[in-house]
């Protein structure tokens, strides 16, 4: 009996233990990459970093806005592209799909998932990037090259449903077959079924699943960097070229760090990248935990 809860005991230290080195490994990142900015911060007024636009290191110009929206931008369109298709595709693998086809489909999902970034890049360069600036911005009557925001939307979309749709797929598992039962005895079609108990019961799932799609989104990098144009000026349109903050980082580090508070600005961009990504994940948190109230 001894034995066991000493087990027991032991299991409960290691495990907070093991929290404790996860949660300063956060903290140790916030505040080295805190420390870095620091210079860039002291030179300039945080909301001028923020707001202006111009990116000019050696005239000491560090406007971030460009590379805000550049993000932004890139990672919207991702979602519009992604998150319906998804949801869509996720239902007709639960819902309607045969057992072979549902069995050959996933499997190729994880395939996806496991595909280098960099893949994708060239993926991007050799087919959406032309496509893009040879047939859809002519559509619009727009004369654009391909690298743009738009591009990097549609690669980054191809690089989320994989992840998206798995995890979609094994929350529209879990709703209960009674759910669906007494839906369709009540009269209800399938689609109404799936429409108002199905998808309104896996909404919490749902959301969990976009967040991880989205924070995946804000991280990318060498695919998106390859297709985006990589311009530091603030997108106007889809077709525009973009420049998000992960690709600043990848293209500069390292580089031009003999002129002043080149190091410091590329610090403070991964500091802005990690704050953007940790205050969507709490955002998101907080709504998932109220949805999972009302349930």
């Amino acid at each position: 009996m001894n034995i066991r809860l000493i087990k027991d005991l032991l299991f409960k230290r290691i495990s907070a233990s093991l929290l404790l080195i996860s949660v300063c490994v956060v903290l140790l990142i916030i505040i080295g990459l805190s420390a870095k900015s620091i210079p860039l911060l002291e030179n300039q007024n945080l909301w001028e970093i923020l707001t202006q636009s111009i990116w000019s290191p050696l005239k000491g110009n560090f406007g971030f806005l460009p590379f805000i929206m550049g993000t932004i931008w890139v990672t919207l369109i991702s979602l519009i592209i992604a998150v319906p298709l998804c949801i869509l595709s996720s239902v007709y693998l639960v819902e309607y799909a045969t057992d072979r086809l549902r069995n050959s489909v996933l499997p190729l999902m994880n395939v996806l998932a496991a595909i280098p970034p960099v893949l994708y890049g060239v993926w991007g360069v050799l087919f959406v990037v032309p496509m893009v600036g040879q047939w859809i911005a002519p559509i619009f009557g727009v004369n654009a090259s391909g690298y743009s925001v738009l591009s990097g939307g549609i690669v980054l979309a191809v690089m989320i449903f994989p992840i998206m749709v798995s995890i979609i797929v094994e929350v529209l598992k879990t709703i209960p077959q009674e759910l669906k039962a007494a839906s369709l005895s009540l009269g209800a079609t399938k689609w109404e079924t799936i429409k108002k108990v199905i998808l309104k019961k896996a909404k919490p799932g749902i959301i969990a699943a976009v967040v991880l799609a989205i924070s995946r989104a804000f991280g990318e990098t060498i695919a998106v960097l390859m297709v985006c144009g990589n311009i530091p000026r603030v997108p106007q349109s889809i077709f525009d070229a973009g420049y998000p903050i992960p690709a600043l980082i990848a293209n500069n580090f390292g580089e031009m760090m003999s002129i002043p508070l080149y190091d410091s600005a590329l610090m403070f961009a991964a500091l802005l990248l990690f704050v953007i990504i940790f205050g969507f994940n709490l955002i998101s948190r907080i709504i998932l935990n109220r949805l999972e109230e009302e349930a």
